[in-house]
């Protein structure tokens, strides 16, 4: 990587505030900023890093206003995060080669097509009446079942088992080691406490512009199908059980959780370590705190919702004001009972 602040600049539709013709060769944090280094700012958290990084260039926000005089020069646009998710995105294209062909060996069945400019790497698989589109990585050791489909540009990294039937939409993205189609947890007690096997007969539906993180499974529908719909981000190492439908453009963060048979709206976040139990319906644009546990419908838009059993946040907050008192109130009540 070598541009200049200005060509830079250019690149993003920001305007430059101060030398732009500096060289620079690497991105960096604010805070670990070298000259010929490009860092951004987004979270005023780190401003105290922009009076003193040595970086040549920072990406700030249009509206961003130092509150002290600045020795780097600035690069402004409209969001200073967006901004510099695009750069990345720009190195990344000049770092990745353009992946295609086919490695040896691997195997692809007769039945199967695959569209142009795509690649298989060495020792993956794609069973029986698949049909993949045009751009499409796969990377090595990565299994596709029977009577998959999938749209263009996507990509497979090492690792990840796409389960027969499935059906992915163009422009999505699965980490390594992924698992899209596995058996859902089905077992019907019996009279004498063991458990039957539930066949799970249905599959998963992925739509366009979805990312699937490391290690994370989306098990198949009993009957029908699992949902992931437009726009979702999911992190690593989630678990989305049978029948699940995900709204568009809902992010679920690291070792979430969810049960089977509930539906989540559009526009949700989902921290780390949340769960949800079996057949909720969770209204658009809920947002569940970390570690917070949802055991029942939430109707209305917009929520959020914390606490290790899910509850609305003004009531969390105006029971944590009294829980953080409990020593001195316990305090107090000896106080009270000696007195007696």
């Amino acid at each position: 990587m070598e541009f200049t602040i200005n060509e830079i600049a250019k690149l993003l539709n920001g305007k430059i505030e101060g030398d732009g013709s500096q060289k620079i060769i690497n991105i960096n944090k604010i805070q670990e900023g070298k000259p010929g280094d490009i860092s951004f700012l987004s979270n005023l958290k780190y401003e105290p890093h922009l009076y003193s990084t040595e970086s040549s260039a920072v990406i700030v926000s249009e509206n961003f206003t130092p509150s002290k005089p600045v020795a780097t020069t600035l690069v402004r646009v409209k969001d200073a995060y967006s901004g510099f998710t695009e750069l990345l995105q720009m190195v990344e294209k000049l770092q990745k080669p353009d992946l295609l062909g086919v490695e040896e060996p691997c195997f692809m069945h007769e039945s199967s097509h695959m569209g142009e400019e795509g690649f298989r790497g060495a020792f993956s698989y794609i069973g029986k009446n698949c049909s993949i589109g045009r751009n499409v990585k796969i990377h090595p050791q990565v299994y596709i079942g029977e009577d998959v489909k999938i749209g263009d540009n996507c990509v497979f990294y090492t690792g990840v088992k796409i389960i027969s039937g499935t059906q992915i939409g163009e422009n999505c993205e699965f980490q390594p080691g992924a698992v899209i189609g596995s058996d859902g947890f089905g077992f019907a007690p019996q009279p004498d406490g063991t458990y039957k096997n539930i066949p799970q007969l249905g599959n998963v539906v992925i739509e366009d512009d979805v990312s699937i993180g490391a290690n994370t499974t989306i098990d198949c529908a009993t009957m029908g199908s699992t949902i992931i719909k437009k726009g979702v981000k999911i992190d690593n190492q989630v678990q989305i059980a049978h029948n699940v439908v995900i709204g568009e453009n809902t992010v679920i963060a690291s070792q979430s959780g969810i049960s089977g048979s509930t539906e989540i709206g559009k526009n949700c976040v989902l921290a780390g370590k949340s769960g949800i139990i079996g057949h909720l319906k969770i209204a658009d644009r809920t947002t569940i705190g970390g570690n917070t546990g949802v055991m029942k419908n939430v109707k209305k838009p917009g929520q959020t919702l914390l606490g290790f059993i899910g509850i609305d946040l003004k009531d969390y907050l105006k029971s944590f004001a009294v829980f953080k008192k409990l020593p001195q109130l316990e305090d107090k009540i000896k106080d009270l009972e000696k007195k007696r």
